[in-house]
Parts: structure tokens; sequence; C-alpha cells
């Protein structure tokens, strides 16, 4: 893998850029690998990256049914943050953001990671109370995380509308500073790249047909619509597609699968300097380096496999959108797409070991997996090589449903579940 730097940009500058090769190889799927990764988006490929440069596992693939990055990786609107409620939760996302803060570097990819700070609004008294109780847990954690009035969350936010007229007045905000976006698809892209160069085979539109197991029960590979792949180790980072995925090992998972709606506008020179949240609304906004004011909805209200969601739910959004920041009002929209996300009993995900031997899952992220993909990844990639949890994500065992040791974040979700 030739690596980027100023020189050799220089360097392919005066040679019309024909010296690049392709960022990752295509290759015809082995017959055996040490470990396999189900899934090509960001929590796989990450998985992938920490096995082989964490744990010397080189023998590693990569099977995705589609393309690379084409399911949930794609289809968010990439908001980062560790702002959430429980100690469980506080650790998970902020060693995702300790990684994030490096990613590039590490990748040697820019995946435009910028803290340009979060903004959780608060429209009633409970509002208030529930952010205010969420600022002092976080700040016992050493998770950054401040109370801002109204006019302060204006100034830090010029387009916010803070008139005491509206439908949802704006009471205050929470303030994540270390808080921001990252380019979604650069993610994907960034993990392939460097995984590739360490090995790893990555191989897409190659869908998993089955698991299979031994007579001790034990996975001993899978079928797949290019072949019979052996292993004894399979690591499943599928999303929404997760239940479906597990009933292939015999497992029934805790899990519901919702579409998740977006949408972004006609590009337009900056004029959003952050991104904004509202649990009340359930609506989030940011601006993309592109230009587009980039909006996110709440899920909707059932169980689907579709990626395209109700008209109204993001008819309301918009509604709420115009009115917290009227100067987008003329605007137009130029597309929207959905997800599908999975969501868990207590909407906290699952990642380790499950009742298969060498089978292990990463999944139930709702609507916040993407700001965990490097913290994801990572935890998940020592699970697997080690056959055992990392201290970060042994609270969020699929053993928990039965032990009853649940971690509600709902509230810290900011969107309808």
């Amino acid at each position: 893998m030739r690596r980027f730097s100023l020189a050799s940009l220089v360097s392919e500058a005066f040679n019309a850029h024909q010296g690049w090769g392709r960022q990752w190889r295509s290759p015809e799927p082995k017959a055996s690998y040490q470990a396999v990764i189900v899934g090509g988006g960001g929590h796989g490929l990450a998985a992938a990256y920490y096995l082989a440069k964490e744990h010397g596992l080189r023998d590693i693939a990569v099977v995705e049914r589609g393309w690379l990055g084409g399911g949930n990786t794609g289809r968010n609107t990439t908001i980062i943050r560790s702002n959430y409620l429980f100690d469980e939760s506080a650790a998970l996302y902020d060693h995702a953001v300790k990684l994030w803060e490096g990613l590039s570097a590490d990748l040697n990819y820019n995946v435009m990671f910028s803290q340009r700070g979060v903004l959780m609004l608060a429209h009633n008294t409970h509002d208030v109370q529930s952010f205010k109780r969420h600022v002092y847990a976080n700040r016992l954690n050493g998770v950054d995380n401040e109370w801002l009035s109204a006019e302060e969350a204006k100034e830090f936010c010029p387009p916010l509308n803070i008139s005491p007229d509206i439908r949802y007045p704006v009471l205050g905000a929470a303030l994540q500073r270390r808080g921001g976006v990252a380019r979604h698809d650069a993610v994907a892209w960034g993990y392939a790249r460097a995984a590739d160069a360490l090995g790893v085979d990555i191989i897409q539109n190659c869908e998993v047909k089955a698991i299979n197991r031994g007579p001790d029960g034990a996975v001993t590979g899978l079928e797949t619509s290019r072949g019979t792949i052996a292993t004894r180790k399979i690591g499943v980072s599928t999303a929404g597609h997760t239940s479906v995925v597990m009933a292939m090992a015999g497992l029934r998972m805790p899990l519901e699968s919702f579409p998740l709606q977006a949408l972004v506008s006609e590009p337009v020179k900056p004029v959003f300097p952050c991104v904004v949240m509202s649990n009340a609304v359930h609506a989030y906004i940011s601006q993309s380096d592109k230009g587009e004011l980039v909006i996110g909805a709440g899920t909707d209200q059932y169980v689907s496999y579709s990626q395209q969601g109700g008209l109204h739910i993001t008819t309301h959004t918009l509604d709420a959108i115009c009115e917290l920041f009227p100067q987008f009002s003329r605007m137009r929209m130029l597309r929207s797409w959905g997800g599908i996300v999975d969501v868990t009993p207590d909407r906290s995900p699952i990642i380790g070991k499950t009742p298969v031997p060498g089978l292990y899952v990463n999944c139930g992220w709702g609507t916040g997996g993407f700001k965990a993909t490097p913290g994801s990844g990572n935890v998940f990639a020592w699970t697997i090589a080690k056959d055992e949890p990392h201290r970060i994500n042994a609270p969020f065992s699929l053993d928990r449903f039965r032990t009853g040791y649940l971690i509600d974040e709902a509230a810290a979700a900011a969107v309808a579940h």
C-alpha cells in the first residue's frame, strides 16, 4: 500500500495522478481462514483491522453481501459523541471518541473527523433535569459535557431560534465540545485499505447462506454465494439483519429492526457551525463539508427491513427544524434515504460471545452505531482474538437479558426508539 503524504501527493500531481493503485484488493475467497467477519460496514472492517494490527491474525476475511459500506455505514448522519448516561456506556463511547481523534493518522486516510461540538436541546422541565443529570454523570466519568442557558446555546449556534413563542421553546442545552462528525464513506474506505494492507481479504458480493456447526456445536464455517469457507471463528456485524444471520446458527436475538430516515438539503455556503440534536422533536441537524444540511429523524413506528420509511416521520422532523431554524424554511431537500437499525430492549448494544462456541456478535446499536465504530471494532476484535470480552464491552453481553443487568440508554439516544 502506498502511503498518502505531502511528498506522494506532489509527486502524483506531476504524474496526472496515474500512479495510485487500487485502494484494496478484490480476492477470491480461500477455502479457510483463521477468522471471518460477516458484514463489510464500519464495525466489521474495524474489527478485521484491529484483529490484524493488534492481535496478529492476518489470515482473516470480511464477507459482505453487497458492496463495502453499502449498509448503515453509508446511510447515517455521521454524528459522533460520548455523552451517554451510564458508566458502562460512557466508557465504551468515549473509548471510541479517543480513537476517532487519532484515526486519520492511524489509518493514513483522512476520515474528515471534525470536532465542532454536539448541542442537545432541552425543551421542557424534564429535558432540563435529564440533561443536567447527564452532565454531572459525564463529568464523574471524565467525559466532557456542560450545561448552557438558552442565550449561551444561541451564542454557540447563532441560527438557533430561542423565541419563547414556538412549540418547542429552548430552555437550555447540553454541549459536548469534543463531539462532531466524520465522513462515513471515508471511514469504511480507510479501514478497508488499512486492513487489506495487513493481509485481510475483503470479499464483496458474497452473501452468507448458512453457518456450519460441528458435532460439538461449535462453528466450522460458512456457506456463501461464493462457496464454502471453513473457519473456527465467526464475528457477525450485520446491523439490522443480525437476527437473520444469527438464526442460521439457531440463535434468537433480542432485537427489533426499524427503518431510520435521513435527508439532505441543497448545498449552501457554511451557515451551521455545530451539530444540534433534540430529544422532544426527534430531529438532529448538521452541515456537511459539501454544504448540505444533514437532517435525521426518529425511527419509524413499525418493524421492517425496508429502507423506505413513512413520509409523516420526515414531515414532522422538517416542521420542527424549520421552527427551530427559520432561515432554512425556504431551502430545498435534495434527497432522502433510510437505513435499518437493530434495537435492543435496553437500547444498548450487544458485543461479545454467544452460546455457540466460536460465534461472536456485535449488534443492537440502534441509532448510535456510527459514533462507536472504532471503539466497537477495537473491543470486538479483542473478544474474537482472546475468546473473552474486553473490560469495556464485558457489561454488554448477550447474557444480560437473562440476568436482568440492563443498561437502559433510551434517554441518551436523542431520537425515538
